[in-house]
This record gives C-alpha cells, sequence and structure tokens, in this order.
C-alpha cells in the first residue's frame, strides 16, 4: 500500500497503528472527524501493518456500531415531532436525494459514492453512511471520501448556522427545524442548536432523530437498487437489529436502562471502524479520485440549506 513516508521498522509500524487504536477507545474527546483523520494518516502517511485484517474488521464494526446506534432511537420522542414535522422530514429527505443524484451525474461521480453522500446530506451524515455502505456494497474509498466531504461540512455549519440565524431573526422553532434539515450529522445539530437555545435544541433534536428512522426505509430501497444478479432483495440483517434495538430501547425500561451504555459503546465501535476506513485508504486510490465528489456535495447541502431555510422563513 503506497503511502508517503513509509516506516521501515513493522514493530514500529504495528506499535503507532495499536496505540491510536487506544485512544480511540480510551479517550472520551475524539470525535468521528479526528478517529477519520487519525486512520489517513496511518494509511497514508505511515502505512497500515495489518491492511490484509482491516478491510473486513472495519465492514463488521460498522454495522455493529449501527446496531447499537439504535438503542439511542426513542419512538415516543420522535411520535411527539407531530404531522407537519413528519412532512418536513419527508419532503426534505426526497428532494435531497432527488437533487443529489442528479448532481452525481452532473459532476461524474460514480453511483455508489453519489448514494453515500446524498444518504449523508439527506438524513444524518456519517451514521447514515456508516448504514448504507454495506448494503449498497460500497468499498473502502467511497465510505472515506463522503464521510470527509460530511465532516468537512459539518464543521462549516456548526459556526455559521447560529450566526445566520440571529442575523435573520429567526424563532426558536424556526432554526430548529432548519439545523435539523441542513446540517448533517446529530452532534453537529445538537452543538449549533445549543448555541441558539433550549427549545431550538429540543426541537431540533426531535427532528434529527426523526430523520434518523428514515435510515430504514433508504437502506432497503438502496439495497433493492444496488442489487447485482439477486432476483430477491435480502433485507441487510443489521438493520433489522437496528430496528429492534430501538423497539427494546423504547418498550422496554429493563433495556432501557442499559441503552446508554450500549450507545456509548457503539459510538466508539463507530469511531473505531472509521479509523479503520481510513487506515484502509492508499494514496494511489486518493489519487484517482477527481473534485467532482467534493463539488456535488457542498453544492447539494447549500441548495439543501438555502431552500429550506427560505421555505421555513416564509412559512414562519
Amino acid at each position: 500500500m503506497p503511502k508517503l513516508f513509509p516506516l521501515s521498522s513493522p514493530l514500529l509500524q504495528k506499535s503507532i497503528f495499536i496505540a491510536l487504536v487506544l485512544l480511540i477507545l480510551l479517550t472520551p474527546y475524539l470525535d468521528s472527524a479526528t478517529a477519520l483523520l487519525a486512520g489517513l494518516v496511518v494509511g497514508l502517511l505511515l502505512g497500515n501493518p495489518f491492511s490484509t485484517h482491516t478491510d473486513k474488521a472495519s465492514n463488521i464494526l460498522l454495522k455493529a456500531a449501527v446496531v447499537g446506534l439504535g438503542f439511542g432511537i426513542d419512538l415516543h420522542q420522535v411520535a411527539e415531532t407531530g404531522l407537519r414535522g413528519i412532512f418536513y422530514t419527508f419532503a426534505s429527505l426526497a428532494a435531497t436525494m432527488l437533487v443529489g443524484l442528479l448532481l452525481g451525474k452532473l459532476f461524474y461521480t460514480p453511483k455508489r459514492l453519489t448514494h453515500l453522500v446524498s444518504a449523508g446530506t439527506a438524513i444524518c451524515g456519517g451514521s447514515a453512511i456508516a448504514a448504507m455502505a454495506p448494503a449498497i456494497k460500497a468499498n473502502s474509498q467511497e465510505i472515506s471520501v463522503a464521510l470527509g466531504i460530511v465532516f468537512v461540512l459539518n464543521a462549516v455549519a456548526l459556526f455559521i448556522f447560529p450566526s445566520v440565524g440571529h442575523m435573520l431573526h429567526l424563532t426558536q422553532e424556526q432554526f430548529g427545524i432548519w439545523a435539523a434539515i441542513a446540517i448533517h450529522d446529530t452532534s453537529s445539530v445538537v452543538g449549533a442548536a445549543s448555541r441558539y437555545g433550549d427549545e431550538a435544541l429540543q426541537i431540533a433534536t426531535t427532528l434529527k432523530l426523526t430523520r434518523a428512522l428514515w435510515i430504514v426505509p433508504l437502506v432497503l430501497v438502496s439495497g433493492f437498487l444496488f442489487k447485482s444478479e439477486e432476483k430477491k432483495l435480502r433485507i441487510p440483517f443489521f438493520i433489522v437489529l437496528f430496528v429492534l434495538a430501538s423497539v427494546l430501547s423504547t418498550f422496554l425500561p429493563a433495556v432501557a436502562a442499559v441503552s446508554p451504555a450500549i450507545l456509548v459503546v457503539a459510538k466508539k465501535g463507530l469511531l473505531l471502524s472509521l479509523f479503520l476506513i481510513g487506515a484502509n485508504i492508499s494514496l494511489s486510490a486518493l489519487r484517482s479520485i477527481s473534485a467532482g465528489p467534493f463539488w456535488q456535495g457542498l453544492l447539494l447541502w447549500l441548495i439543501v440549506s438555502v431552500t429550506s431555510l427560505l421555505l421555513i422563513y416564509g412559512i414562519g
């Protein structure tokens, strides 16, 4: 696997790799972008000493993490968003996927990468990409590029959204709805909304949880669209477990009591899987990627952000 600064000692390579894994698992301050960046440092600069094993491990870990994230979905809280919230969610999701797929054709982006970027923008960023990737059989390169695009735009939104909201004098409700629709990851939605106000935070969080549930039907539809020569659609088992986890966490008090602990483990698993995905990327693979996917993701995000803001601002 080509890298910029190969280390001559396999023992040193393995030591650095293991140290980074332990840092991800034991440090509570690392986020998804940092985990992916650490993996890219290994894959591109230092060399992945476990490359024959990490590709399969990252795929298994991704699925397990997605199942664990299901324990963080409270169906009662999702139901509180009401018909208006459901309408906003479905309309924006469908429109985002449609525009994203059209932009993919415009920028000649590979189909699976287009689908990942569109799903990440439409639903909940990295979590949606993680859930979608195994269903459409996306490779490590496609997953890493999609996640990288989403993480960059997330960081930008976290800082500029509250400023725009104050400048336009958006109400707490308006900002909460806008943040849930236009910001990718739940963590960034929470971060931006918390800076705007408590009511905005509550609205944004519940709407974002509602959007997370759309992972299930979208993954099923995507699996059907990307199926190869199979005559029957196979429902990904990890998606079934994701739904089961949310149901158990919502309706069984005993499960709900341990759900926060499971969610912590799942988030750590997601961070580790992102690290492994980054470690699987080679310099030669990155060189084969054009700038098209980034411009596609940026343009899609701007269209979603501006359009949803205009609609919410006008309706409000």
